[in-house]
């Protein structure tokens, strides 16, 4: 006779129906380079070409002040910064442009290159915006209260640097990690709650290097990867403990790129200004690294990266080698380059099709043929200001780019 317990029956419904909506919510929360800081966007059912005049434009916000951060996106809100009215502005829209609110975060930088630099970050209800002057501020999403903030460069006994720092704080469960350099606390983990510190790492007493680090979770060490003004570094996330470092060094101390990890054992760090990259095979768990090979070719300034099966594609320095790149991930042979486009930022989707936002500011629809550079569309983006720099992002069906002070939506679905 079958016995059927109706109350385990009804609690483990509950806990399934949870675990879907806290697998739906984590992956609906956009912040830098997407949802894991790979800038592959898992979308499907987008357009496969474009229109000769691009996609439709759904609506564009002209008001953001100066700026280079791209949007975040939890809840049906985009969250964006930008200097206006002589501080940084915190704006929230709805998905369809309409401003929500504003609320000014503080000082921000305004010397060269001026305005916002990191994108925000989203955790647990709380949003979290690194400004230029090295000011760590912490926002309820709600009600849009400041609940804490640090200058991490004072605090910190750090340094800014020659263009103001430069950092979308990464956040593990209950910790958030921001580079403030220095000899002592290099890169630190704080509280995302209260702001109060949990570790320091020395690191190898840098300054900071615009880098935004990248969390590798599934090794035996869990591990934080980033890149500081001489230095490469592999941080245990729990501790602290700095696990290993390599001399990477070039005549600006700038490295802005987020490296690529491949799931396995492979990770690939790379700078502009002369530098190439370096690919290493994390051993031991994590806790220490080889160098596989060194590409100089490929000199990728602030624009990204994104990992294709197994090529890796980017657009080189802004000033010395202005080329796009297809670049084998295993050997680090050079497949093709090509100067046919201007350099810029990159993204993909889950066709599997690149988006290169150039410099000269023309969004381009790109098949990633390791073979050869593969153009399929192109439109030229012809709202806003100064620099095409903030990386574009795509969130159910719509593209959205940032060209200074102006936000723009492009439907891509099919």
């Amino acid at each position: 006779m079958l016995i059927i317990n109706y109350n385990l029956m009804k609690q483990a419904i509950i806990l399934f129906l949870l675990l879907i909506s806290l697998s739906i919510s984590a992956q609906d929360i956009i912040q830098w380079r997407g949802i894991d800081r790979t800038g592959i966007y898992t979308e499907k059912g987008l357009l496969k070409s474009w229109p000769k005049s691009g996609p439709q434009l759904l609506w564009h916000f002209d008001n953001l002040g100066e700026g280079h951060s791209s949007v975040a996106i939890t809840n049906d809100k985009i969250y964006i910064t930008g200097l206006k009215e002589g501080k940084g502005q915190l704006f929230v829209l709805d998905m369809n442009g309409k401003l929500l609110n504003k609320i000014p975060y503080g000082p921000e930088w305004d010397t060269s290159y001026n305005g916002s630099r990191g994108t925000v970050s989203i955790s647990d209800g709380k949003l979290y915006i690194y400004s230029g002057l090295g000011t760590l501020t912490c926002f309820d999403e709600k009600s849009l209260k400041i609940l804490w903030q640090k200058n991490i460069v004072d605090d910190f006994k750090g340094s800014n640097i020659r263009w103001g720092v430069n950092e979308s704080p990464l956040i593990i469960g209950e910790k958030i990690i921001i580079t403030p350099g220095g000899k002592v606390n290099n890169v630190v983990a704080l509280d995302k709650n209260t702001g109060n510190i949990i570790w320091a790492c020395p690191g190898e007493g840098d300054l900071p290097a615009y880098c935004s680090p990248l969390y590798i979770s599934e090794l035996e060490v869990p591990l934080i990867a980033t890149m500081t003004g001489k230095h490469i570094l592999g941080i245990d996330a729990k501790t602290g403990e700095k696990l290993w470092s390599y001399p990477y060094e070039n005549n600006r101390g700038i490295h802005p790129v987020t490296p690529i990890y491949d799931g396995k054992d492979m990770i690939l760090f790379t700078g502009g200004y002369n530098k190439g990259a370096y690919m290493f095979r994390l051993k031991n768990g994590g806790r220490s690294i080889e160098k596989v090979w060194e590409q100089p070719k490929l000199q990728t300034q602030h624009g990204g990266m994104v990992k294709i099966g197994n090529y890796v594609y980017a657009g080189g320095d802004f000033r010395s080698n202005r080329y796009w790149y297809c670049v084998d991930w295993n050997t680090g042979e050079v497949k093709w380059k090509t100067d046919e486009i201007s350099v810029g930022a990159v993204i993909a989707d889950g066709n599997n099709l690149m988006y290169c936002y150039t410099e000269k500011g023309k969004m381009v629809l790109v098949n990633p043929n390791p073979q050869k550079f593969e153009i399929i569309s192109k439109f030229n983006i012809t709202l806003g200001t100064e620099q095409h720099w903030a990386h574009p992002v795509i969130h159910k069906g719509v593209l959205y780019v940032r060209h200074g002070d102006t936000l723009m939506a492009y439907d891509i679905k099919k």
